[in-house]
């Protein structure tokens, strides 16, 4: 077993010692699912990873008319398995979103975000009834264009209860037939199913652990394997093209109409809906390929905002790029980033004063970027410049060494490309170190001397210049600001130290 899911194996049979299965089993961590489905292969030595999928298909409900289509009849639950494993698998596997915002069938994953397991199940399946490697029957409209049919709404993301023990998702906004969770698993599903119809693994429980329970090591992604979770977004960029995935949604529909004993749409309905998937095809695209994916704060353990923020005014023209210098190591896994970004929180509001962490946000060497204060709220970061760009730190010292290729890349071509496309930054945004405005080393010479080669690069303005663009704050009126919103004392000393930071 990888070490990464080891923890709470371990956990889980301690408590296996002293309760019940039911209550042992009730954290939703990924962990704990591969846990359940280890226990069912152990049930019964002989059965295959088909075997289980249709059992844990079963076990979820997923048996209507459109999944039989391509998978054929589910199997009911084992007979072996007692009533609390039986449960617990029924409640990990049927996904749905009730009316007070919380969303079923999904888990926790050792890198912090949350997968829907029957996209990600049915997908997996799908891959085993291949017949040759690289056709795989049914997979997309198994675990995504079935619900990519021109909705106005996608996403949202959610937080859980608790980390380390997680029970109950809910949803940060409006819910969407296409939420991040069930798109992560429709992603998750593609991905293996792509890959189990060439490579058959011996254990369902091992597939996912090798998926999801690899820890990294000090090069972070640059030195992992190309098939784990962290990697989803890439992954499923080069599998397929967005054409190919219209055509498939327009399919699902098409498949749908006629399982229901519908007459074909009409031409006129047809392309209707054909443009309307396009528009909703180019939404998805941004929101899940172009963009990087972003841990919110709450997953992370975010203290509020201590008063009211001021919200920027979108769009804004510079980007300025931090190291954080202390914590001085790059963060590797989700618990030891989420720790980092709390600790400069704590910093920053405890030590500077300040209302929040100052960053908009922080890149880690885990393969994910963490939210700050977001696209949304006026950061602290770089003084005189908080109300024209985003602050964007690299977890680490990098004086003498770069983060990894991966985490800049994020930044570099994910972050910039996702607020540009947002509407967030101006298409000609111009990108510069925190040195190059502040008197300060941040954010190190190695880095430096490394976005000095990025697109979008600039000069330094003078201040003459930024004022007559209108992009230029200056110091003093951004504490007559601070004043005004949150008392002299406090402003005085968050002020003092707001261009000290690196």
């Amino acid at each position: 077993m990888h070490k990464g899911c080891r923890r709470h194996a371990l956990v889980l049979f301690v408590a296996l010692l002293s309760s019940t299965y039911a209550e042992a089993m009730a954290s939703m961590h990924m962990e704990d699912f591969i846990e359940a489905v280890r226990r069912v292969e152990d049930g019964d030595p002989r059965s295959d990873p088909l075997s289980v999928l249709r059992r844990l298909r079963g076990a979820g409900g997923l048996d209507d008319a459109f999944v039989r289509h391509f998978l054929g009849n589910a199997k009911p639950a084992g007979a072996e398995w007692d009533a609390s494993l039986s449960d617990y698998l029924s409640k990990a596997v049927r996904h749905m979103v009730t009316e007070n915002a919380t969303e079923e069938g999904v888990v926790l994953t050792p890198d912090g975000t949350t997968v829907a397991l029957a996209p990600l199940l049915l997908g997996i399946e799908a891959g085993f009834l291949a017949n040759m490697a690289g056709r795989v029957r049914g997979l997309y409209q198994l675990t995504l264009a079935k619900d990519l049919d021109g909705s106005p709404l996608l996403g949202p993301d959610g937080c859980w209860d608790s980390v380390a023990s997680p029970q109950v998702f809910t949803l940060l906004g409006d819910p969407s037939a296409l939420t991040t969770a069930r798109v992560n698993g429709g992603m998750d599903g593609a991905v293996l199913g792509m890959e189990v119809s060439a490579r058959r693994p011996a254990t369902l429980s091992g597939l996912l652990t090798e998926y999801y329970c690899r820890r990294l090591h000090s090069r972070g992604l640059d030195a992992a394997p190309r098939l784990v979770a962290p990697r989803r977004r890439e992954n499923f960029r080069g599998l397929v093209a967005p054409p190919v995935l219209v055509r498939q949604v327009l399919k699902a529909v098409q498949l749908r109409r006629s399982l229901a004993g519908r007459p074909k749409m009409e031409v006129r309905e047809k392309n209707q809906l054909s443009a309307l998937v396009r528009k909703g095809m180019k939404e998805f695209i941004q929101k899940y390929i172009d963009c990087p994916p972003i841990i919110p704060r709450c997953m992370w353990g975010a203290e509020p905002y201590r008063g009211a923020p001021t919200n920027l005014s979108l769009p804004l023209s510079f980007m300025y790029i931090h190291h954080t210098y202390s914590p001085g190591k790059p963060c590797l896994t989700f618990q030891q980033c989420a720790a980092d970004m709390r600790s400069m929180q704590r910093f920053h509001q405890e030590d500077r004063g300040w209302d929040d962490i100052g960053y908009s946000f922080v890149a880690g060497s885990d393969g994910y970027i963490y939210e700050g204060r977001g696209w949304l709220w006026q950061g602290a970061h770089t003084l005189g410049h908080n109300s024209v760009g985003y602050g964007v730190s690299f977890i680490g010292d990098y004086a003498t060494r770069l983060p990894s290729q991966h985490s800049m890349g994020l930044v570099r071509d994910q972050l910039a490309a996702c607020a540009v496309g947002g509407g967030r930054l101006v298409p000609d945004f111009v990108l510069q170190g925190h040195r190059q405005v502040v008197a300060t080393s941040c954010p190190g010479q190695a880095l430096y001397d490394e976005i000095t080669g990025w697109e979008h690069f600039g000069v330094r303005m003078s201040r003459g210049e930024m004022r007559r663009a209108g992009q230029f704050k200056s110091p003093g009126a951004e504490l007559l600001l601070q004043i005004a919103q949150r008392g002299l004392v406090q402003s005085l000393r968050a002020f003092s130290h707001q261009g000290k930071a690196s």
